[in-house]
């Protein structure tokens, strides 16, 4: 089995909300960043429905996930972050959303994509099965192809000076398929200290670690390593 990914020249990260990008595939990131990879971060919602206290403000804990965020990529060695904006469990695969993330594809032009996998169809992992996760992997799929690459597709992006562009690869993280295993054995304290980033949604960081630990771990048997992040791996014909 695979267990290196050769370093892009760019990629996109795309997620429904803030830390989900930090738990599939921040260890991945990190390698590519230390590479010298080109990479940004797109986040679809800012999580403000994050929270089960009643009490809680949304807008106070949107901005809080984003800095939570901006911090991690720091970590990570990402400053190139954009929050879509949209609320937090109302994503749908529309023509809106999908216009944004070609906007996103034909500015950046990543040679890379990684994203929620549009796979995942079991609901046997509520977290893994969140709708926003289900919407945001199909309309980053759709994006991709055939949308982003065919001047057909929203040609007012054309007049924005916007071209086609094709995205060579896709990663899908999250996934319950998985046929390829990155080596993050060497950045895998990086990657714990971008989740411990996201304070607001950790609880207890001691029992988090060791939770990260065990599941990476855990993958990284799969090719021989210490830590392994697990990812569905498509290759475009193209």
């Amino acid at each position: 089995m695979e267990k290196v990914f050769p370093v892009p020249a760019r990629v996109l990260v795309v997620a429904a909300h803030p830390d989900d990008l930090d738990f599939g595939c921040a260890g991945t990131v990190a390698l590519w960043t230390k590479g010298g990879s080109q990479v940004s971060y797109v986040i679809c919602t800012s999580g403000d429905k994050g929270s089960d206290d009643p009490s809680m403000d949304r807008d106070l804990l949107a901005r809080t996930r984003q800095e939570e965020q901006m911090e991690a990529a720091r970590v990570i060695g990402v400053s190139d972050v954009h929050f879509l904006g949209f609320e937090d469990g109302s994503l749908e695969n529309d023509v809106d959303l999908r216009r944004t993330l070609v906007r996103c594809i034909r500015r950046l032009r990543p040679d890379v994509i990684l994203c929620h996998d549009p796979g995942n169809r079991s609901f046997e992992n509520p977290y893994v099965s969140h709708r926003d996760h289900r919407a945001v992997s199909e309309a980053v799929f759709d994006a991709v192809y055939p949308a982003s690459g065919n001047p057909h597709f929203f040609p007012e992006l054309l007049a924005e000076g916007l071209a086609p562009h094709k995205v060579r690869e896709m990663l899908f993280f999250g996934t319950q398929s998985p046929n390829f295993w990155q080596d993050i054995t060497h950045v895998m304290d990086l990657k714990i200290k971008a989740i411990l980033s996201h304070r607001s949604q950790v609880a207890d960081p001691e029992q988090m670690e060791k939770f990260l630990r065990l599941r990476f771990e855990e993958a990284g048997k799969r090719v021989g390593v210490p830590y392994a992040e697990p990812f569905r791996r498509l290759t475009f014909p193209w």
